[in-house]
């Protein structure tokens, strides 16, 4: 059962429209160009290399494939998010629109494989049983062409849980060379939750950045993010048609997305383990080399395309087992108990928490008696007699009330 969430926002809230231009253009059209072109090098990188040759499954709310930025340029897959849900309806395509047109945005003749997997709510609060329709759309990106996956999108219940068939699709993923990029989440400044899919190792975790290059505010901050993008009022493909201005690691997310696109496209060889090791290697760097923040810094597109040339050898490898072995099924261990817990250090800090509760109950109990007796020994003192801005005026800053 899972809370998924899209991984977008404003002020840590949604998708704000900021920007709308209603002027339809009659052709395939490139998005606005805005401030993450010189953040990323992008006029540098695309004279290199333009994405041709390259799908990248966006997993998403849906892509309106007729927006003039995406026309001819998308194929729709299944829906597994399964809600009944059409295109026209405000929830169907709004956020997945956006996000291929970032990545488009980037590399303009790649191709973008839509698979829809949530909605545009920024929770959906339904529990959820059966299939992860995530994990449904990572298996159909694999079987289907997908040479990048893109997944804006983030969240569990405080975020302290994955999902096993999540991990099979991802594992297929990585068996059959496909990088996975996703958004590491919009909660940097509430709860800073764990956030799936960026939480899985197979996924490059993408952090936001603002103009000037530091984390935007609203960025989950972990130690598993791998590289920054920029992130604050991207300007997006509507899916009403138009354009907007979204923030977010949403698109963060997706603009990395389309520069990994940029990368296969120069050099179609390129493992997952290659492309990690080349973005965080060319990335602009914060002090120290890597933090939690923006992981390795700020993605370079060029230099990220040109380092896809001669890349740094794969060192992923299958490895000879070193232990003993075993008839299969024959360990010796059980396969219907547990083994028994070791819950001395869980004691110890339940006892500790407990500790803590009742001391934190006792000082708001002592607050409030402390506020009543206050307000009773004002309601029984004479009336002050200065000016409502006089000190010991019951109107005065700090006077009871």
């Amino acid at each position: 059962m899972t809370f998924r969430r899209i991984a977008t926002a404003l002020s840590a809230a949604g998708i704000s429209a900021l920007l709308c231009v209603t002027t339809a253009t009659p052709a395939a059209a490139d998005a606005p160009r805005s401030w993450e072109y010189q953040a990323l090098g992008l006029a540098a990188a695309q004279r290199t290399a333009q994405g041709d040759g390259v799908t990248v499954a966006v997993l998403d709310s849906g892509v309106m494939s007729d927006h003039p930025a995406l026309r001819g340029k998308v194929t729709t897959g299944p829906d597994f998010q399964k809600d009944g849900l059409q295109p026209g309806n405000p929830r169907w395509g709004g956020h997945g629109t956006a996000m291929a047109s970032d990545v488009l945005k980037v590399a303009p003749k790649a191709k973008i494989l839509s698979v829809r997997v949530i909605d545009d709510e920024k929770d959906n609060k339904k529990l959820r049983q059966g299939p992860s329709p995530v994990g449904q759309g990572i298996n159909y990106a694999v079987d289907h062409g997908a040479d990048v996956i893109s997944m804006s999108l983030g969240g569990e219940l405080f975020g302290r849980e994955f999902n096993e068939q999540e991990i099979d699709a991802l594992a297929r993923a990585a068996q059959k060379g496909i990088p996975v990029v996703a958004s590491a989440g919009n909660d940097g400044d509430m709860f800073n939750e764990t956030s799936f899919p960026a939480a899985y190792p197979e996924s490059i975790s993408v952090a936001a950045t603002q103009k000037g290059g530091n984390r935007a505010e609203f960025s989950t901050v972990r130690t598993y993010n791998a590289v920054a993008a920029p992130g604050v009022e991207i300007v997006s493909a509507k899916n009403t048609g138009g354009y907007w201005k979204v923030s977010g690691t949403s698109p963060a997310g997706a603009l990395t997305a389309g520069v990994v696109a940029l990368m296969l496209s120069h050099n179609h060889k390129l493992t997952p383990a290659q492309v990690r090791a080349v973005l965080t290697r060319t990335a602009h760097h914060p002090a120290g080399g890597h933090n939690a923040l923006v992981g390795y810094g700020t993605i370079n597109a060029a230099a990220a395309v040109q380092a896809a040339t001669n890349p740094p050898a794969d060192g992923a490898a299958p490895a000879k087992y070193q232990g003993k072995q075993y008839p299969a099924g024959q360990d010796g261990t059980s396969k219907i108990d547990h083994p028994a817990l070791d819950t001395q250090e869980a004691t110890v800090a339940y006892s500790a928490a407990g500790a803590g509760l009742l001391m934190v109950l006792a000082a708001i109990l002592l607050g409030v008696l402390g506020r009543k007796r206050a307000k009773a020994e004002a309601t029984a003192a004479p009336a002050a007699t200065g000016p409502a801005g006089y000190p010991g005026h019951p109107g005065y800053p700090g006077a009871p009330r």
